[in-house]
């Protein structure tokens, strides 16, 4: 069962939301917390939102950056309240959770909530593999952080009960962690701007399309180091890469 899922809050305003997602947390079997660059630190008020879940809150780790959150996780997930231009639609609860579900023993799953007033950034969505969307009523869609935290524990629960466990493909190699991938990104863009293929005065989307197609592929760690194989051997031949672009 994936109750290990870890939740992380991301630059959270208030302490008392962080005790109540504690709290929400906890009713549901998962008690893996991170907080992110929090403006304040679990109080006297957290704790008193927790009512009991002083567990889940004392264990709740802090960290400086989402990297660092997300750094261990093979699947990343990120709650987003609106939809962006580039990049997949956001999936409902359960079919985000049917993905999480799908991840073999042993991997590990990072459910992202942002901020109580502007949600996360666009480079926070773009360290994440999935994009989540709770459809709440579209007259009223303010959905408490805490509250979205208790629905997509609840559907993690209800998933672990029922034992929904779809098909993973047959894959029988781990999933690449978010820190080999964002180790992947950082050689995609060295090695592109050395052959002059990315413009630094004018990127464009160039990297956030490359990361957009290697979150919809979630490649196992033997594809990363392929990958990485590839551009390293670009590397070694120097120019040559910027020849043939050249002529074509």
């Amino acid at each position: 069962m994936q109750l290990n899922t870890r939740i992380v809050l991301v630059g959270t305003t208030h302490p008392g939301n962080i005790g109540s997602a504690a709290r929400a947390m906890k009713t549901m079997g998962l008690h893996d917390l991170v907080l992110v660059s929090p403006r304040h630190p679990p109080d006297d008020e957290a704790r008193a939102r927790a009512s009991g879940a002083d567990d889940v809150l004392a264990g709740a780790r802090i960290v400086d950056s989402l990297d660092e959150a997300i750094a261990d996780c093979e699947l990343v997930v990120g709650a987003s309240a609106r939809t962006r231009r580039l990049g997949a639609e956001p999936v409902g609860p359960r079919e985000a959770v049917n993905q999480v579900m799908a991840l073999p023993d042993g991997a590990r799953a990072a459910l992202l909530f942002g901020r109580e007033r502007t949600g996360l950034t666009n480079e926070e969505l773009d360290r994440c593999h999935r994009l989540l969307h709770i459809p709440a009523n579209p007259d009223y869609s303010s959905l408490n952080i805490a509250a979205a935290v208790q629905v997509m524990c609840y559907e993690l629960r209800m998933a672990a009960i029922d034992g929904a466990l779809p098909e993973t493909g047959g894959r029988n190699q781990p999933y690449a962690t978010a820190g080999e991938l964002e180790q992947l990104y950082d050689h995609f863009e060295q090695v592109l701007l050395e052959i002059g293929f990315l413009d630094p005065n004018n990127p464009r989307q160039l990297m956030r399309r490359i990361r957009r197609f290697f979150a919809r592929a979630t490649p196992d760690r033997n594809e990363v180091n392929i990958f990485r194989g590839i551009l390293s051997a670009v590397e070694g031949r120097g120019s040559a890469p910027r020849r043939r672009r050249d002529r074509e």
